[in-house]
């Protein structure tokens, strides 16, 4: 049996945390969310994911500042991070930090699944 894809995503928001968990529990990938940085940051220290989805403005800091973190830790380097935000632009993100992709909220449910199947097979 093919091992699930684990997707771990960073997202303050309840009801987006909860559509992106089950859109992507929908196409059979092993969801593990958080809500803040610091259980991100406690959580995923306990698993190696296949991808990283990081909303930027959070309770407890910056999700471009996790992506950087990301960047920069030789564990994690190779893992494809996908920002999203309201707020910021692909502009703005990816002259602080270079992810993989950028998801403008509030985004296209089946243009999200798209791009989040499409980093995994990289």
């Amino acid at each position: 049996m093919e091992l699930r894809k684990k997707v771990c995503v960073l997202e303050d928001d309840d009801d987006i945390r909860e559509i992106i968990s089950f859109l992507l529990e929908s196409e059979h990938y092993e969801v593990f969310s958080y809500p803040t940085v610091k259980d991100f940051t406690n959580g995923v220290t306990t698993i190696t994911p296949d991808i990283f989805i990081l909303d930027i403005m959070l309770p407890d800091g910056n999700g471009i500042d996790v992506c950087k973190g990301i960047k920069s830790n030789d564990s994690y380097a190779a893992i494809p991070v996908i920002m999203m935000s309201a707020n910021y632009t692909e502009n703005d993100v990816q002259n602080n930090c270079k992810p993989e992709d950028f998801i403008r909220k509030p985004f296209d449910i089946g243009d999200f699944v798209d791009r989040v199947a499409l980093q995994l097979r990289h």
